[in-house]
């Protein structure tokens, strides 16, 4: 998981840049018909079922924008919504937020459909003990918030980046000269670095595993794009000894028996990539 410190760094590096990249040399539309000193409300509105998410990022992002901003939040992240539902409530100068409007609602529309993406795949193995895992298939810049909602919606992260995990792919192992060459090479790597990672390697059929299993040194086996009986009989060939994480052509009509197969994990890059918005709305009240 990440750790907080991780997500705040990367906030303030997100909202930096999505401002500048909105506002520019001001929010014009605003500055020509708003008072400097009007104070407003904004609901945020639920348009359609799902899981909510980016409530505490919205928290962050309006505070940014002018730390007097108060929310009153009526729907906490990771709750299911329905159309209707309020999420929370704004209050403060209407100019800022109208500045904050657009980046609120692009990051928690997001992230709430990742959420509720994820929610329907951990919903799928309900009563099995594998775990659902994000992968690295994210949008740059942003993969703090896709992660971030994962977590809401019931999932856990893989690594975050090449920096924390040692993922040795398919081409790590050609490039190295074969599955052996990879594993040795990185445990002599690490040592020289004095840096203790977890190391997880990609097998393409049940001979790489048998070769993953006589070398050893590593924490994870990836079966990658392996059928149903092949997952079944690594499995039974990694006996425990490491654990086992299925990947490829996991949907939601194959999940459960991929996880039925007994892996720790089945991975699924569709959860941040293949998502539709979920929709919401800040609207204004006016009292």
């Amino acid at each position: 998981m990440l750790s907080f410190v991780v997500m705040e760094a990367e906030i303030e590096v997100f909202l930096k840049t999505a401002f500048a990249e909105d506002i520019k040399d001001g929010d014009h539309s605003t500055l020509a018909c708003i008072p400097a000193d009007a104070k407003k409300k904004a609901q945020l509105l639920i348009k359609e079922g799902g899981i909510l998410a980016g409530v505490d990022l919205a928290k962050y992002i309006f505070s940014y924008t002018d730390a007097s901003l108060q929310m009153e939040v009526f729907v906490k992240d990771g709750a299911t919504v329905q159309p209707g539902d309020v999420a929370f409530e704004v209050f403060g100068s209407a100019r800022s937020i109208l500045r904050s409007e657009r980046i609120v609602l692009n990051c928690m529309q997001r992230m709430s459909a990742i959420a509720t993406k994820t929610r329907k795949f951990v919903e799928l193995i309900e009563g099995l003990d594998t775990k659902v895992l994000d992968t690295r298939k994210t949008t740059p810049g942003i993969r703090f918030m896709e992660k971030w909602a994962v977590r809401i919606g019931g999932g856990m992260n893989h690594r975050f980046g090449l920096y924390d995990m040692i993922m040795l792919k398919d081409n790590h192992i050609d490039f190295a000269g074969g599955i052996d060459r990879a594993i040795m090479k990185t445990n002599t790597y690490l040592d020289q670095i004095n840096k203790r990672l977890k190391i997880e390697v990609e097998t393409r059929n049940l001979d790489e595993v048998k070769q993953v299993l006589a070398v050893g040194g590593v924490d994870r086996i990836m079966l990658d794009n392996f059928s149903l009986d092949d997952v079944r009989s690594a499995v039974s060939m990694i006996n425990g000894k490491f654990e086992t994480e299925a990947s490829g052509e996991i949907n939601m009509d194959t999940v459960r028996q991929f996880a039925a197969c007994g892996v720790d994990y089945v991975s699924v890059g569709a959860i941040t990539h293949s998502i539709n918005n979920l929709d919401l709305s800040l609207k204004a009240i006016n009292e």
